[in-house]
């Protein structure tokens, strides 16, 4: 079947230039992993991975995070190994 159509999304550049190089170590072009990921996902009638909503524990978290609240520094990457007991 001949390839017709087109695709055009906007998205930002150093994504881009990140995940394309990483398409290239695998050997594909944008356009061949777009192609394989349309046809993964008309087989699967799906996404072909899985998405889940956010914990209300995680939300909570991401709005600590906005505001500021709960948050805990560190001086240096040491201090914050010793704090994860790492």
């Amino acid at each position: 079947m001949a390839k017709t159509a087109t695709i055009r999304a906007a998205i930002e550049p150093e994504l881009k230039k990140e995940v394309e190089s990483i398409f290239k170590s695998l050997g594909f072009s944008a356009t061949e992993a777009i192609n394989l990921f349309y046809s993964k996902v008309k087989t699967a009638k799906a996404l072909p991975f899985e998405i889940k909503e956010p914990s209300e524990e995680t939300l909570e978290a991401f709005r600590d995070s906005d505001e500021g609240r709960n948050l805990v520094k560190t001086r240096n990457l040491d201090d914050l190994y010793n704090r994860l007991e790492l």
